[in-house]
């Protein structure tokens, strides 16, 4: 058990934790801005700038989507992102009318609506890669700074939030257990050796250590629906 004054640290930790992660949200706003005005800087044609322009994030990933699984249904895009059907329909729409992505039936069922890119829209997919692309080289050059012992703990963070609800007003008492036994030396080892064991979590391991734009980008989707509760119209 913690004694008072270590409750009062903890305590103290959550809060600027807290406070950290409302700032992190707010840089994560301040580079989709940053990361738009890329794309609009580097565009091949004024055209070009003008749609990236008027597009929305969204709107720039369920383009990537579509060129990267084309063809590819509204089902399938809506799992991808978790996006509502309502709102990957709302989005194909307006990609449609912009003249970036055509729709297509399939022969024996013209109910079932594939997606896929024009040329204009595979010319912004390919601009939308290269600053990936940059992206990519950054996010792995900011993560080599930390040893493999804290990737591991960032990993457990991201692991537990992603399965974790704030709204529920049961308390996990598993959870606290695993937490209070984190605390001694003796548990943290064995801990580490369970984890070192653990061919899922080396996996998670090396894809965090070759994280992509991708990946940071649902790392960015998951921080706003557990934390935020963010949505773009």
């Amino acid at each position: 058990m913690l004694n008072e004054s270590g409750k009062q640290t903890k305590d103290r930790l959550i809060k600027d934790l807290i406070v950290s992660v409302n700032d992190l949200q707010n840089k994560f706003q301040r580079d989709d801005g940053q990361e738009k005005q890329w794309l609009i800087h580097n565009s091949s044609t004024p055209v070009i700038a003008q749609l990236v322009k008027d597009m929305t994030v969204k709107m720039l990933h369920v383009l990537s989507a579509i060129g990267e699984l084309e063809p590819v249904n509204g089902i399938t895009i809506s799992k991808q992102f978790g996006f509502s059907k309502g709102n990957v329909s709302k989005i194909t729409r307006r990609l449609a009318d912009k003249k970036m992505i055509h729709f297509e039936f399939l022969p024996d069922n013209r109910k079932q609506i594939l997606f896929r890119t024009t040329q204009l829209g595979k010319e912004i997919n390919l601009l939308h890669r290269t600053l990936h692309d940059q992206i990519d080289i950054g996010v792995n050059h900011f993560l080599q700074r930390y040893n493999e012992e804290e990737l591991r703990f960032l990993v457990n963070v991201f692991q537990e939030t992603l399965h974790t609800s704030w709204i529920h007003s049961e308390i996990n008492e598993e959870s606290i257990a695993l937490s209070n036994r984190a605390s001694h030396t003796k548990v943290e080892s064995d801990t580490d050796k369970a984890i070192t064991d653990s061919d899922g979590m080396n996996e998670v391991i090396e894809l965090l250590n070759k994280l992509d734009s991708r990946s940071l980008k649902k790392a960015k989707a998951i921080l706003n629906d557990v934390f935020f509760s963010v949505y773009e119209d």
